[in-house]
């Protein structure tokens, strides 16, 4: 049973930093694309970015380009998300997805099989 598990969220004033990370159990990740995607508060959950399975190429939302950047570690079968230059509107869960073995990375939600619980990110402005 596959299983992922985010971690490194929590609260940080506008202009901070934090790194999430995205523990997988039960399949190694390493012909998968992964992704990270968040909701807020009365929003619909959106694609923030993605990565392809080698690590070689990534989607990013607009509001987030030369902000965050996702990477991902095979021999720890994890995958990261650093947020630099937080805002009040990045507040929200986020989710990472595990997608399908070696497809492209995909800003839908619907070519990720598998999600983790969240972490709640919340910027103070």
């Amino acid at each position: 049973q596959v299983q992922l598990v985010e971690s490194g969220g929590g609260l940080v004033q506008a202009g901070g930093s934090l790194r999430l990370s995205c523990a997988a159990s039960g399949r190694t990740i390493s012909n998968y694309p992964m992704a990270w995607f968040r909701q807020a508060p009365g929003k619909e959950r959106e694609f923030v970015t993605a990565i392809s399975w080698s690590g070689s190429s990534t989607l990013y939302h607009d509001s987030v380009k030369g902000r965050f950047t996702i990477s991902r570690d095979n021999a720890k079968n994890t995958a990261y998300l650093q947020m630099n230059s937080l805002k009040p509107e990045d507040t929200a869960v986020y989710y990472c997805a595990l997608g399908r073995l070696r497809r492209s990375p995909d800003a839908r939600s619907r070519e990720y099989d598998y999600w983790g619980q969240g972490t709640q990110v919340t910027v103070s402005s």
